[in-house]
């Protein structure tokens, strides 16, 4: 067992003795205390006296159950770190556990060689919630019919455009990444216009089948094709007055195109079947992820649809590029979480704010609310710590220091046979351990792994 830091304790509790005292040498460390009882009436007394830093049970133990116990004392201390054992636990044991907040349920033939590490890492998760400090950003006034959380100087020159589109009706066109709110800055955009009293209606051009789009948009009359059981009305005549929301606009099939230019162009369109003309006041904004002048290029989108659509654009930058913003929307998304659920506001360590801050985002907003929300569901505290967030774990994350060092390893041994993966593995956390600045704490948190499980690969002391 590694030398803990500080005094740490932990209370084992099991009715068999010997298994006590085995499990009491077993752990043994400098700096750490190891309180033992046998039935779990003491061990709520024990809780209740004792600043205890890991509870270790076997569900079995008399007079009430390992569950119940757990339940006693997570009542009194919600960020109580526990462990079960047991011979053969089952699954309502293991599942009913976790849901009451245990951070593991371990079988007791493999305590030979899960127990220390198990302990280690709850350690030092016990001590990072002790030591680590809450960061609780102050979220800016959301007053307005949207809320669109963001510091950054580019997400503020977002808000001007969309303050000065807003009081005219020509089109725009927002581009930028999936995930970085497209639907929300269309949303403000028809908030804060005139138009805000009649309907805003969304539709994403990419997920309708192509001969469904242009019933979806312009409406269709009875029998105008198999399934058209009666005359409907289309997407541009149900928000006469109002805006409609085109998203992916750059998945539009080229029939649909067609006839979208003529409503830009004349303001008239026909329902499928008819021969019709109708007309309709509608403000068009449209998004997409796409690059819709390499798309006009390739022959993919029209010409003279792009500049139609292309009247004012509102680029929305990635969340990579933002990342005083992190703090603030993961607030957001905390408090919106608490609310929903009804439950007591998650926090957010200032080192869990870091570890978001560094990540590359690839899915952008959206990935950080997913984040943020698996995270909580996870965890079994009410402070997230770096190693809540799920890509803090693994060592192949996309960090572009951690990729480049793996790429040197390959070229070092591009077809390794399985007796050099230990090599393989070592190489790597010392390529890392280099890059975090020869920083032992700093390399573990990357690497997803305790300090002494980084030690013993690394081979120092």
């Amino acid at each position: 067992m590694a030398t803990a830091t500080k005094e740490q304790t932990i209370l084992l509790i099991d009715e068999d003795l010997d298994f006590l005292d085995w499990a009491t040498k077993h752990l043994e460390a400098k700096g750490l205390q190891i309180l033992r009882c046998d039935n779990s009436e003491n061990a709520v007394k024990i809780a209740d006296q004792t600043d205890l830093d890991l509870v270790i049970s076997d569900i079995q133990i008399q007079p009430f159950d390992g569950l119940e116990l757990l339940s006693r004392i997570r009542s009194k201390n919600s960020n109580a770190v526990v462990v079960l054992t047991a011979g053969f636990p089952t699954t309502s044991q293991i599942i009913e556990a976790t849901r009451r907040g245990a951070r593991d349920v371990l079988r007791k033939e493999s305590l030979p060689f899960e127990l220390r590490p198990v302990v280690e890492a709850a350690l030092q998760s016990s001590e990072q919630r002790k030591q680590a400090q809450d960061s609780i950003p102050s979220l800016p006034a959301t007053d307005g019919p949207v809320k669109m959380i963001g510091i950054s100087r580019p997400l503020q020159d977002v808000f001007k455009i969309v303050g000065r589109v807003s009081q005219t009706d020509a089109p725009v066109l927002i581009t930028g990444e999936s995930g970085t709110g497209k639907e929300l800055v269309a949303r403000a955009v028809h908030e804060y216009n005139p138009r805000r009293h009649g309907d805003l209606v969304a539709i994403n051009c990419g997920a309708i089948p192509e001969n469904l789009l242009e019933s979806e948009l312009f409406g269709h009359e009875k029998g105008a094709f198999t399934g058209a059981v009666a005359r409907r009305m289309g997407r541009f005549e149900q928000c006469d007055g109002g805006t409609l929301f085109l998203d992916e606009i750059g998945d539009m099939p080229a029939s649909v195109q067609v006839k979208l230019l003529r409503i830009l162009q004349e303001g008239t369109f026909s329902r499928v079947g008819s021969n019709e003309t109708l007309s309709s006041d509608v403000r068009i904004v449209a998004a997409t992820n796409k690059d819709l002048a390499v798309e006009v290029s390739q022959g993919n989108f029209r010409e003279d649809l792009y500049y139609r659509l292309n009247v004012v654009e509102i680029n929305l930058p990635p969340l990579r590029d933002r990342p005083e913003d992190i703090p603030l929307l993961a607030e957001f998304f905390l408090q919106r979480l608490a609310r929903k659920q009804g439950m007591a506001r998650m926090r957010l360590s200032g080192e869990a704010v870091e570890t978001l801050q560094k990540h590359h985002w690839p899915g952008n907003v959206r990935e950080l609310e997913n984040t943020v929300a698996r995270a909580c569901a996870l965890s079994t505290s009410d402070l997230l710590l770096p190693e809540d967030m799920p890509f803090a774990r693994s060592p192949f994350s996309r960090n572009e220091k951690l990729n480049s060092a793996f790429d040197v390893i390959l070229s070092l041994v591009p077809h390794p046979d399985e007796s050099l993966l230990p090599w393989f593995r070592a190489e790597f956390c010392r390529r890392v351990f280099e890059q975090s600045g020869s920083d032992l704490k700093e390399c573990a948190r990357r690497l997803g792994v305790t300090q002494p499980e980084l030690r013993d690969i690394l081979g120092t002391e």
